[in-house]
């Protein structure tokens, strides 16, 4: 019989480079972030590889080649990762990693939830203002809640009242949400069940991380 092993324990605190560095691309659902320790799913970090001319390059989409590291989708996070030279040091090379990395990624991620949305738009799975939000939703239909981070507070309380179950995307401001539908302005949005509103909600999640959006004002 095979002895038994006691299960893993995972400690929290930078990861150092050498024996105890991350398996910079180990399978599974699950990546630990180079700045604490945790292991995270996927679909609240960023990757990281180095390009050829040595630069930190974040990979938003995870696709790129070559070796890759993982940081939590977080403002913090990358300026420590980046004051702290932790990337040269769990890449175990010299890098360059800029100062303005955490700015770049968040434009990255807003841009990638403006396509989403925009293409949700184009294929009829998207539409925008208060009434009409409010008839899908007195229907049953929706799957993402979007409320301008600067629109009024009671009006977003009022939507969300109705399909309380729902995830609320809460990181883009009134110009950007209404950017996404060819329009000045926009404060309230829907994204019917599919393939881009389950990719806006991940990409809505790291972008609030990289904004830092409040607690309890984005819950997808």
């Amino acid at each position: 019989m095979a002895e038994e092993r006691p299960p893993e324990t995972l400690t929290e605190g930078p990861v150092e480079s050498g024996a105890d560095s991350p398996d910079f691309e180990e399978k599974g659902p699950n990546r630990r972030c180079i700045v604490t320790g945790r292991v995270l799913p996927v679909e609240q970090m960023i990757r990281f590889v180095v390009g050829p001319d040595g630069v930190v390059v974040p990979d938003i989409e995870a696709r790129l080649p070559g070796r890759g590291l993982w940081l939590s989708a977080g403002w913090n996070m990358v300026n420590t990762a980046v004051a702290k030279n932790l990337f040269a040091k769990s890449f175990r090379r010299k890098v360059v990693a800029p100062a303005d990395l955490a700015e770049t990624i968040a434009g990255l991620l807003l841009r990638r939830c403006l396509e989403r949305i925009g293409l949700a738009r184009r294929a009829g799975q998207a539409i925008t203002g208060f009434e009409k939000v409010r008839g899908e939703l007195k229907a049953g239909r929706g799957a993402v809640l979007l409320a301008a981070a600067d629109g009024a507070a009671d009006g977003r309380d009022k939507i969300r009242a109705l399909a309380p179950a729902l995830p609320l995307v809460a990181v883009l401001s009134s110009e950007e949400l209404g950017a996404a539908f060819g329009r000045s302005h926009a404060v309230h949005a829907l994204l019917t069940a599919g393939r881009l509103a389950d990719g806006l909600k991940i990409d809505a999640t790291r972008l609030a991380g990289m904004r830092r959006i409040e607690p309890g004002c984005n819950d997808v």
